[in-house]
């Protein structure tokens, strides 16, 4: 598959290229695995001299004898003398940015807290002393999270303030998944689009995988995953294991529950018969993984919320894989696609909500964009848009099945949310899945 999207992204770190030349730039990129950050660290330099670091789960000795290699190939310099720590080599490369510009790519940087947690104090301590006249352009990139988040913008750790760029790579939006689309299968029905968005989520190694083996209708998607040997049967679980650490059945099950619709923390606690107010603090803040969804214009301190799992990946692959991972075991396959499609037209209909809200977000016309309900889920709208600049207000209701939208009921329900907007023309639309 083709280089798409990550425009933005390519112009900041070529803006921060030309920064280096005149003084050392570190940028930070961030983003869940599978996500393309070494693709985008590496497309942004493929024109320029740059050497690609990736740290393993090997002793610092063993990295720096690697790291050796790849300096002496691409800066094309023969490396004297003996490095057994890291801060060593890159002290090294510092001192020879001095005297040409060039980039350093570090990738899975977190992983230096399993080799030496040293190597941060010793980049800090280096990256100080040289960085007013180096050259270098210093792209660091990580997949934990939480533990990037810990190294960069914990205030007692010792590169906390260093980065001058922190890019925070995202899923693909609805406009490049249908590009994608286009380009691969140009005869694309809109339930082959909704299920491209609804199980990858824009991620962009499941796209890719998608997009190379020509999986572009619900039924292909579904004979990829459930097989044997299936790189996404177990990638929910390879991704969070690390992030979760010991606790991390318990995390499982909370996210588990919260893909099957047990949204709230009361419906949760019910299950799991615990307290689980740490855990959904730590999955919404620390780890990014669940958001807290309030009623449109309500209060900071209101309870009525419900959570959601924000990838779409992991929402399906808790609620299909994980829920059923006994099936799973015993590669009964046919059963795990039976079920996804007996439920899929329910699941995805709530995912294209969140498609259309993305779709409308793009447009650029909205101040603030979600949805609302009162007491006990009543009077629930699927989507409310406001435009503060035009005094303007969208209600949207979101069905699969065109027939099945009532613009009467729906004009009906917003009685107390229309008292926030006096003056405000408001606006009633449906939207199906044939608008997707």
């Amino acid at each position: 598959m083709k280089f798409y999207n990550r425009e933005s992204e390519l112009k900041l770190l070529s803006a921060v290229q030309k920064r280096a030349e005149k003084g050392g730039q570190m940028t930070v990129i961030v983003g869940r695995r599978r996500i393309g950050k070494t693709l985008l660290a590496v497309k942004s330099v493929e024109s320029q001299i740059f050497v690609y670091f990736f740290v393993g789960r090997k002793t610092e000795q063993l990295l720096c004898e690697e790291f050796i290699g790849e300096i002496e190939m691409k800066l094309g310099l023969t490396v004297l003398g003996e490095y057994k720590r890291f801060g060593q080599l890159f002290e090294f490369l510092m001192r020879e940015s001095e005297s040409r510009s060039f980039t350093v790519i570090i990738d899975e940087f977190q992983e230096f807290q399993r080799v030496n947690p040293s190597v941060f104090s010793d980049m800090q301590n280096i990256w100080d002393r040289y960085k007013r006249t180096s050259k270098m352009h210093l792209i660091i990139s990580g997949s934990v999270f939480s533990m990037m988040k810990k190294i960069f913008e914990n205030s007692n750790e010792p590169l906390f303030g260093r980065a001058n760029e922190r890019i925070h790579l995202k899923p693909f939006n609805t406009d490049v998944l249908k590009e994608i689309l286009t380009d691969h299968s140009p005869e694309w029905k809109p339930s082959d689009l909704l299920a491209l968005y609804t199980i990858t989520g824009g991620v962009a190694k499941y796209v890719e995988i998608f997009a190379d083996r020509g999986c572009f209708t619900l039924e292909t998607m579904l004979s990829e995953i459930f097989r044997e040997n299936s790189l996404l049967l177990e990638d929910g679980k390879n991704i969070l294991i690390e992030e979760f650490g010991k606790e991390y059945t318990t995390y499982f099950s909370i996210l588990s529950l919260i893909a099957s619709s047990k949204t709230s923390r009361t419906e949760i606690e019910s299950v799991l018969e615990k307290d689980i107010g740490g855990y959904l603090e730590k999955l919404e803040k620390d780890y990014s993984i669940i958001s807290a969804v309030k009623p449109i214009l309500s209060k900071p301190g209101s309870r009525s919320l419900k959570y959601r799992i924000d990838d779409n990946f992991l929402n399906f692959w808790f609620r299909f894989i994980y829920k059923n991972r006994s099936a799973v075991e015993i590669n009964n396959f046919e059963y795990l696609k039976g079920l996804v499609n007996r439920d899929f037209p329910t699941y995805s209909g709530r995912l294209l909500e969140k498609y259309f809200i993305e779709k409308l977000s793009l447009t650029g016309k909205y101040s603030n964009i979600g949805t609302w309900w009162e007491k006990r889920n009543e009077n629930e709208i699927d989507i409310v848009a406001i435009d503060e600049a035009h005094w303007h207000l969208l209600l949207g209701e979101v069905k699969l099945n065109e027939n099945q939208i009532d613009l009467a009921d729906l004009r009906r329900k917003p009685a107390n949310l229309l008292r926030e907007f006096p003056g405000y023309s408001v606006e009633s639309r449906g939207f199906s899945l044939k608008d997707i």
